[in-house]
């Protein structure tokens, strides 16, 4: 039985090889643009331009980092040329080339620097002007601060200052004070060795008394170095001479008009007084120095004498 014989296989046209066009013309040579740009471009021109450079130079910092930490020089940097981003800010352009203060009197611009925490050491970029603020504001001379920071390289320091009006001497020590008896500063130094003084425990919040009693004593005020304020009700005066004058606890305005004018009539200043009394409307009770307690009872004695002869 002869079997037949299987059809022979059709023979199918082999593509040839090669981009083929699948959907029109168009999308053939998108197809074939593609695979030519993927086999074309190389690995080298798809990194960034330089990054061999910037590679190296990054190494290379890192390399003078560690050396530097390792090394034990990091501190000695921060001592030459301030914290490392202070330092790197400034190598850029952003260092502070100026400082302008204004509402100065008393302090000096170094003070105000100092203050506010501003060296050669320190950039512009990293500069807290709020932190500035807080730290000037916290000086006691100084009542208010304004910071502002200038690009590229300025800032600017506005302040309004306390105003010293007297100084307070108490426990023996010395202070600066307000109007308001406001304790400003310790007394360390002679700049405000020409405001008034006054003496004693809560002698600073009747510092604005003082001064207008200084006011009724019209020339005689020159002469009055100082006021201690005596069991919180009344004053002691020192003049330059070394003389108490003590003043009553009601009307001492009077008292010191009356003290002015034994100066203009009497020259009381010119004589040997330790001190004088104006505790009384009516009367002055003086009291006289060793030397004139002398001379007044050799004046006595001769007065007797004369007398005794005469009769």
């Amino acid at each position: 039985m002869k079997t037949a014989a299987a059809p022979a296989a059709s023979r199918l046209p082999v593509p040839a090889p090669g981009p083929q066009l699948l959907v029109g013309e168009r999308t053939g040579r998108w197809l074939r643009r593609s695979r030519r740009s993927a086999v074309a471009v190389p690995l080298a021109q798809r990194l960034p331009r330089r990054l061999g450079t910037w590679l190296a130079l990054g190494f290379l910092t890192l390399s003078l980092g560690t050396g530097t930490v390792l090394g034990g020089h990091l501190d000695t940097l921060r001592e030459t040329y301030g914290e490392p981003h202070h330092m790197l800010a400034r190598l850029v352009g952003f260092g502070i080339d100026r400082v302008t203060i204004s509402g100065i009197a008393e302090l000096s611009e170094v003070e105000v620097l100092v203050a506010a925490g501003i060296d050669a050491k320190t950039s512009l970029a990293f500069f807290d002007a709020d932190q500035a603020r807080k730290r000037l504001e916290s000086a006691p001379l100084i009542r208010e601060a304004v910071v502002r920071k200038l690009y590229p390289g300025e800032v600017v320091i506005t302040l309004v200052e306390r105003e010293p009006f007297a100084l307070w001497q108490v426990k023996g020590e010395l202070f600066v004070i307000a109007a308001d008896g406001t304790v400003i500063d310790k007394m360390d130094d002679g700049r405000f060795a020409h405001l008034p003084l006054v003496v004693g425990a809560d002698a600073n919040n009747r510092a604005r008394d003082y001064i207008a009693l200084r006011a009724e004593a019209g020339a005689m005020a020159a002469h009055i170095r100082a006021a201690t304020l005596v069991s919180g009700r009344r004053w002691n005066l020192k003049l330059d001479n070394g003389m108490d004058v003590r003043l009553p606890e009601v009307e001492p305005a009077a008292a010191v008009k009356r003290l002015a004018s034994l100066q203009a009539d009497h020259r009381i200043m010119d004589k040997d007084l330790l001190a004088i009394d104006l505790r009384q409307p009516d009367r002055v009770v003086m009291r006289l120095t060793e030397e004139g307690a002398a001379a007044r009872a050799d004046q006595l004695k001769s007065k007797t004498k004369k007398k005794g002869g005469e009769a």
